[in-house]
């Protein structure tokens, strides 16, 4: 991700950019956030329309959609290094609503929910850059996820 192909795809110059958000990594940061933002949005879409167990197998589809779908967008997201907390009381508010859907999967797991919504994320993420980078045949992505609710369900009994 470049700002020159951020200032193209936007239809504003780069100065306009670096005037408004200060540098790379404030541009980059900003999109970071929006980012999970919209996440959080299909997220929690997914969420309400499942029932029980299925909601685990619709928000992972939902995440390794979102994940396909805007490519550019989840590299900033989560492969660059930038200045934008994660676990900390000065994350955004947009991730921390992201979070907060993977969470609702574990609510009745008491002091385990973090954990194991963490854990969830990680599995996820690993799928997302293991298929978008071609070390994973999408053809099996639905059978990885079946196979990591039910390791997910073990762990939880």
């Amino acid at each position: 991700m470049t700002v020159r192909r951020l200032s193209d795809e936007i239809s504003y110059s780069q100065p306009v950019l670096y005037a408004h958000f200060g540098s790379r990594e404030g541009i980059l940061s900003a999109i970071a956030v929006e980012g999970f933002h919209e996440l959080g949005v299909a997220l929690e879409k997914a969420r309400k329309r499942a029932k029980d167990i299925a909601m685990a197998e619709a928000i992972a589809t939902a995440y390794l959609g979102f994940a396909s779908s805007s490519p550019a967008l989840y590299e900033v997201m989560f492969s660059l290094i930038l200045n934008v907390p994660f676990a900390d009381p000065g994350t955004p508010a947009e991730m921390q609503f992201a979070f907060a859907q993977l969470m609702e999967l574990f609510r009745d797991e008491g002091s385990k929910a973090e954990v194991l919504s963490e854990m969830f994320w990680s599995s996820l993420h690993g799928m997302a850059e293991l298929t978008r980078t071609k070390r994973l045949p999408r053809s099996r992505e639905k059978a990885r996820v079946r196979a990591l609710i039910e390791l997910l369900t073990c762990i939880r009994e």
